[in-house]
């Protein structure tokens, strides 16, 4: 049985990880870390430098502001990193990448399956239809949402550029007079009520339209696909993995 520390685990997210992992016979939270603190059945603390447990794994549903104390608490305690977090920064990024070398670290825009699959079916149907299918993606999350557009329209994005070329630039939103539509790739962002999240990929080509959809009813399934990832990278070597790697 694996022991997880949660950063974040007085948030929504940090809740959903303790129900979970609390039904999970191979895995169980001794400790969290977050800046409210209220009682969560486990010890919480502040910052990681105050950190008292032993863990063999993070999983990370706070913010990117606990990015670099996080990952420099797991190098010195040569304990792997599951980031799911949303919002990080190109500087964050390459961050990320650096510590990898010395630790194992998971990152994956979105942990849901169904996503996952969606990001390879958007893929293949961009590699079949081509130049001649303008590529638009719409995503909505709830209104408490900070980042635009989402880390997992992103990657949506980056999955029909990869299978076109990988040249295509990102417009996001439109607004004025934009003149005739380009080769671009269109995201547009809604925010609103308690929506979890919905991404939807249209593809428009001459005279027929094809669109791949996903909707998640319940955060559950991304704070079940983290747990995954943290049972699934222990014991792994230093690098930068993802859903394709534990799929695989």
């Amino acid at each position: 049985m694996i022991k997880v520390l949660v950063c974040g685990i007085c948030g929504k997210m940090g809740a959903n990880v303790r129900e979970l992992i609390a039904q999970d016979g191979g895995a169980e939270v001794v400790c969290g870390v977050d800046a409210q603190q209220s009682d969560c059945g486990v010890p919480v603390f502040d910052s990681f430098d105050k950190v008292s447990k032993n863990v063999d794994a993070v999983i990370d549903f706070s913010s990117p502001s606990a990015l670099k104390s996080e990952l420099e608490w797991a190098k010195k305690a040569h304990v792997p990193v599951v980031l799911a977090a949303t919002g990080y920064s190109a500087e964050d990024l390459e961050y990320i990448k650096k510590c990898s070398e010395e630790i194992a670290v998971f990152k994956t825009a979105n942990f849901s399956l169904g996503i996952n699959l969606l990001v390879k079916l958007v893929r293949e149907a961009a590699a079949t239809l081509g130049e001649n299918f303008d590529v638009e993606i719409i995503e909505k999350h709830h209104r408490l949402k900070k980042d635009a557009p989402s880390g997992t329209a992103l990657m949506l994005a980056g999955s029909a550029n990869s299978a076109l070329g990988g040249g295509r630039e990102y417009v996001n939103g439109r607004e004025g007079n934009t003149g005739k539509r380009g080769s671009e790739i269109g995201i547009h962002a809604v925010r609103g009520g308690t929506i979890v999240g919905e991404h939807e990929v249209i593809f428009a080509g001459e005279d027929e339209i094809i669109t791949l959809s996903h909707s998640a009813r319940s955060k559950k399934v991304f704070a079940a696909g983290a747990v995954e990832a943290a049972k699934w990278i222990c014991g792994k070597p230093a690098g930068l993995y993802d859903m394709d790697d534990m799929l695989g």
